[in-house]
């Protein structure tokens, strides 16, 4: 079969989207409206976020899924990995009348292919670092879209930055190898590590996929990289004697040259820190060390393009950078204040590996050093709670206070028995004084509402639905 190119002009061109109120695919519409397709899609009834924003792009998705919907003159039809190619009848209906079918991944790859585009990867990091690369290239009316893993607040509570279609910076996600459909010119790569166990068994396996889509820069493109990440250096060092081509661009606390970091500390409630190439200093007003890091290669990032763009980095370019720095907020689900009642300040975080779970409550400890912190955490999949029992239980040590639940489990995988939420409260409870097991989420809200006080802050934490204990505590506390 021949493989399908998307037109250089998209204007006109009509695309159907199965499940396209997902958050990939409501901001993927986003971009291939902004270039003028004409864009219907499917989904199911049930009202999500994504519906004001394709609402705001006149799109009104069928609420049922019947070949009927993909009209005559439907050129590409895009689906969500939540539908199956031979079971959804709007899937059926375009591989019967032979219109070109590709999965979301696969469309942003060839989406990618049509600017000068960017990919952000790593197990840790990249919604923020993309996030604050989006914020910062708006902030310089860069001729440049983005497009981020969730809602980012700079680009107006939505996954999308559009501002121009020369630049495209993108998050890409290295589960089942989907980064290897896109076509990077430069990559920032914050970190490697053991993650997705169920498809990458070992340490091993996940650093060949990384070390792949390295790979597919082409000549004299660039790798940008995290020097306090050892799977970063050790990619980075590994892709260097194939790739000694590459521009290696290195960021971080123990790296080199002008984006060498030097954290400050906290000073009214911003987070300083400098960078050794450019005079002065940068603040954030989101908290950790980690963050600092991200900023850094979020920077190193901008800087990058605009020396591809005019050839350097002028004052004033420097100058709207700490704007742009300063200005991001954070993203939904990345350390997100959900609000405070009662002195109790609630707040969300995505972190699900132990790296990311250790760091954010560092970060968190630091920013709010008078605050009691109490942690509701629940895991997401029982592959990655078995293969990390140990750190997870670990991770969690800095916290003052901590609640865990049963496993979020995944559709991917089946349970085997071998490990339990109570698992991970034994392991947790050997190493914690303070931890408290409820095996419903809801279940620990009596406690809560008895046991919080003012001046805590209250996360929850994970990639499962533990957030709704949280809207619920700061209800319970308005109310009280």
């Amino acid at each position: 079969m021949t493989k399908f190119t998307m037109p250089d002009d998209f204007r006109g061109f009509r695309i159907h989207m199965v499940g396209i109120k997902g958050t990939g695919m409501a901001a993927l519409a986003e971009l291939l409206s902004a270039r003028g397709a004409v864009l219907s899609g499917s989904d199911r009834p049930e009202v999500f976020y994504t519906d004001a924003i394709l609402a705001r792009l006149g799109i009104v998705p069928f609420t049922e899924f019947d070949g009927a919907n993909v009209s005559s003159d439907v050129r590409l039809v895009i689906y969500s990995s939540a539908y199956r190619r031979d079971a959804n009848p709007e899937l059926l209906e375009a591989d019967r009348r032979g219109i070109p079918v590709l999965m979301y991944t696969e469309a942003l790859g060839e989406f990618s292919a049509k600017s000068y585009s960017c990919g952000i990867a790593g197990v840790h990091g990249k919604t923020t670092t993309t996030g604050m690369a989006g914020t910062i290239l708006r902030k310089l009316d860069f001729n440049a879209s983005a497009l981020a893993g969730s809602v980012i607040s700079g680009f107006g509570d939505r996954s999308t930055m559009i501002n121009g279609d020369k630049y495209f910076v993108a998050e890409t996600c290295e589960y089942h190898r989907h980064f290897l459909s896109f076509h990077p010119r430069k990559i920032l790569l914050t970190s490697i590590e053991s993650d997705h166990q169920d498809c990458f068994p070992t340490y091993e396996s996940i650093l060949a996929a990384f070390m792949q889509y390295i790979d597919l820069l082409p000549q004299f493109g660039e790798l940008i990289y995290c020097t306090d990440d050892p799977g970063a250096v050790e990619a980075a060092r590994l892709v260097f004697q194939s790739r000694p081509d590459l521009i290696f661009t290195p960021y971080g606390e123990k790296a080199t040259g002008e984006f060498a970091l030097r954290i400050k500390g906290i000073r009214e409630e911003r987070l300083v820190f400098s960078l050794k190439g450019f005079a002065g200093e940068f603040k954030l007003r989101v908290p950790g060390h980690h963050n600092a890091r991200n900023a850094a290669g979020a920077i190193a990032l901008a800087v990058s393009l605009i020396r591809e763009e005019k050839g350097e980095l002028s004052v004033g370019d420097l100058g709207l950078i700490r704007e742009g720095v300063e200005l991001f907020a954070g993203s939904k689900r990345r350390a997100e204040i959900i609000g405070e009642a009662g002195g109790v300040l609630v707040m969300d975080d995505y972190g699900h590996h132990p790296t990311a779970i250790k760091t954010t409550i560092a970060g968190l400890k630091e920013f709010y050093p008078g605050r009691r912190i109490v942690v509701d955490f629940m895991s997401h999949t029982y592959s990655r709670t078995a293969a990390l029992l140990g750190d997870f239980a670990a991770s969690l040590r800095g916290a003052d206070e901590i609640i865990l639940h049963k496993i979020y489990a995944s559709a991917r995988e089946t349970y085997d028995g071998t490990v339990s939420g109570e698992t991970l409260y034994q392991a947790t409870k050997a190493r914690h004084k303070n931890v408290r097991y409820f095996d419903e989420v809801m279940d620990a809200r009596e406690y809560l509402a008895k046991n919080l006080r003012k001046g805590d802050l209250f996360v929850t934490m994970g990639a499962g639905d533990n957030w709704q204990l949280g809207k619920t505590v700061l209800e319970d506390r308005k109310k009280a």
